[in-house]
């Protein structure tokens, strides 16, 4: 009745303990920590140049500074490029007449 088909429903999900026998795992399972594609036993030498990048690239934002000579691409990238397009863009749909324009509240 009820109670084998609730007893049935508990074991598939999980619900109640199965008798069977706890199952040993045959093959322990070796974690590697991070290595990656490449194991000790592929004897790949790393490049200190590229290794030299990589760290680089992980502490960009400490090594970066403002001085004179990159501040003109700064400001250009950051502020003179973003605006421009906003400007044409903005232009246009007016032009145009745009419904997204026109239902901004800024027409």
């Amino acid at each position: 009745g009820s109670n084998t088909m609730f007893s049935q429903l508990a074991r598939t999900t999980g619900l109640l303990a199965r008798r069977a026998a706890p199952r040993t795992a045959t093959r322990a399972q070796r974690r590697r920590m991070g290595d990656g594609p490449f194991t000790d036993a592929m004897h790949v030498k790393k490049n200190k140049y590229v290794e030299e990048w990589n760290g680089r690239r992980e502490i960009t934002e400490q090594a970066f500074e403002v001085n004179p000579d990159n501040l003109p691409a700064i400001v250009f990238c950051c502020l003179l490029f973003p605006y421009t397009i906003y400007h044409f863009t903005r232009k246009e749909l007016m032009i145009k007449g745009d419904p997204r324009y026109k239902n901004s509240g800024l027409a």
